[in-house]
């Protein structure tokens, strides 16, 4: 039995899927205006952990995601820019997919855009009209908040609290101060769409009801997002939802904490956000991923470069035990049970239950990921221990130690084989961008190159039909592109911008691309 924590209800409460074994799941997306940052990404991967569980645990997930492609922030981005809004949004949305793939989150089911749905919009907006819940003013249409008795049920704030305590976007052609905005009328220089009410665009909140009920029907099983939207984007959804349908929007409202940084929330409009783009140079996908669920999903987490280092340290104990596993798998073995693999087998299938234990409750993937280390102090003990090993009971603790990590978004065999085979491609390219400098005459380069190959275990046999490679050690992305960098930096600093940027291009042949700023130089990786 799944339970979770509803933030409708405020307790925790047995997960029951409206038409079994589906689940209709919708997570607010980005709004596609700049590189997501560490708290974007938190839900990204909070979800897609909780959408792995429960096609785990057997249910039909239906898995929507949005983007928010029209937006205030958008267009003032495309004006800095001088661009259309909608090539700011399809970058970005593109940009997106990048370190979402880099994060190990699987595409949503479907990725519905605010702009490919503005005539359901439209005639939500219409609908809500008829009924007494909206009105028109000078081309912009408000909800009315009170007629909406439940206004407030999601967040516990009354009206009055709202006016309060919260930012209310001062408008005096509101009938209330709380009411808040379906359409907008278009300004000049906006990119706007025809409607009942002249030319203009959606308001923020109404395009998550329209597109999640699109797709997901009138009641949703799960709605999640971010702590910071439960006011007052999720209760504006609720609002307009349940006026326009007569049904209840949700049955399960998930919300994760915020990411902080000194204790404050992280956020663009502070200015003390970490782009994940950034923090992908110095670590991998996989250790971002367990940083972000090291802590349960409920619970704020603060930044801490320490902590992204503890992760990394976390990970190459998994990857060790998954190495010796599979060597051990490699080998031959018995299929005889000695009194040691009975013992293992009985504490993998007690970790297994205590793993799902954990998941069950609400997802706790920090006590779930206790257990993953479980497996992996007794499978070392059983491989340094054990005289004879069971075929059998090493196969077992594979399928074991595969579900847990699975589950979590860790994908070892995957990110291995593309670094690995990254490396190899790069290595193949700087040796020939030495065969042209020493071609040309430029041995001060083409030393260089050999000298920064050599250091990362990369020995260049040169004879008269070439240069041979052999390799010592092989070598880890960062590392390298840490020492090329280093290399283009000299060869810039030598006034030879000729090299460098030959260099530079020879890395964007390999889907490297270099990008110089005041701050400095760095690199990033693209399909």
């Amino acid at each position: 039995m799944i339970k979770v924590y509803n933030t409708l209800s405020r307790k925790k409460e047995e997960l029951r899927s409206i038409n079994p074994p589906k689940i209709g799941m919708y997570v607010c997306g980005p709004t596609t205006y700049n590189y997501i940052h560490l708290g974007n990404a938190r839900p990204l991967v909070v979800f897609d952990t909780i959408r792995r569980y429960l096609i785990y645990r057997g249910f039909e997930v239906t898995y929507v995601q949005n983007f928010t492609d029209v937006d205030d922030k958008i267009i003032n981005r495309a004006h800095e820019e001088n661009k259309e809004a909608h090539e700011i949004a399809d970058f970005y949305i593109n940009e997106y997919f990048k370190d979402a793939r880099a994060l190990h989150v699987r595409e949503a089911d479907l990725h519905p855009r605010v702009s490919e749905h503005i005539p359901e919009i439209i005639e939500a907006i219409k609908a809500l009209i008829d009924k007494g819940h909206a009105y028109v003013r000078d081309g912009d249409v408000f909800f009315a908040v009170s007629s909406f008795p439940g206004y407030g049920k999601l967040s516990g704030r009354s009206p009055e609290d709202i006016l309060a305590g919260a930012r209310v976007e001062v408008d005096e052609r509101k009938e209330e101060p709380h009411d808040f905005a379906l359409w907008k009328s278009a300004k000049p220089g906006e990119p706007y769409w025809e409607s009942p009410w002249g030319k203009g665009r959606p308001g923020w909140h109404i395009e998550c009801s329209v597109m999640s009920m699109k797709y997901l029907g009138s009641t949703l099983d799960i709605h999640g997002g971010g702590a910071d939207l439960v006011f007052p984007h999720h209760e504006n959804e609720i609002a307009q939802s349940e006026a326009y349908s007569g049904q209840p929007f949700v049955r399960y409202w998930l919300h994760n904490g915020f990411i902080t940084v000194n204790k404050e929330k992280m956020s663009k409009s502070l200015g003390n956000f970490f782009i994940v783009r950034d923090i992908l140079q110095k670590y991998s996908g996989n250790v971002v991923r367990l940083y972000l669920l090291s802590t349960h999903y409920r619970s704020p987490l603060d930044f801490d470069d320490s902590k992204l280092e503890e992760a990394e340290r976390a990970l190459e104990r998994i990857k060790n035990s998954w190495h010796l596993l599979q060597e051990a798998l490699g080998e031959p073995g018995s299929t005889d049970l000695t009194p040691k693999d009975e013992e293992l087998s009985r504490e993998l299938d007690t970790l297994r239950a205590e793993f799902i234990m954990a998941m069950d409750d609400d997802f706790n993937t920090a006590l779930a990921i206790s257990h993953i280390f479980g497996v992996v102090r007794a499978v070392n003990r059983y491989l340094a221990e054990a005289k004879t090993r069971s075929r059998p009971v090493l196969e077992h603790a594979m399928q074991v130690f595969r579900e847990m990590i699975d589950i979590i978004g860790i994908a070892l065999d995957a990110e291995e084989a593309q670094s690995s085979s990254k490396v190899r491609d790069l290595v193949s390219s700087l040796v020939e961008f030495r065969r042209q400098a020493r071609q040309e005459k430029d041995y001060p380069t083409a030393d260089m190159v050999r000298d920064l190959l050599h250091r990362q275990g990369v020995i260049l046999e040169d004879s008269k039909e070439g240069s041979r490679i052999r390799l010592e050690t092989e070598p880890e992305l960062e590392g390298l592109m840490a020492d090329i960098m280093q290399m283009r930096q000299s060869l810039r600093k030598d006034k030879n911008f000729a090299r460098a940027d030959q260099l530079r291009e020879t890395l964007a042949a390999q889907g490297i691309i270099i990008e110089d700023n005041r701050e400095g130089s760095r690199w990033r990786l693209v399909d």
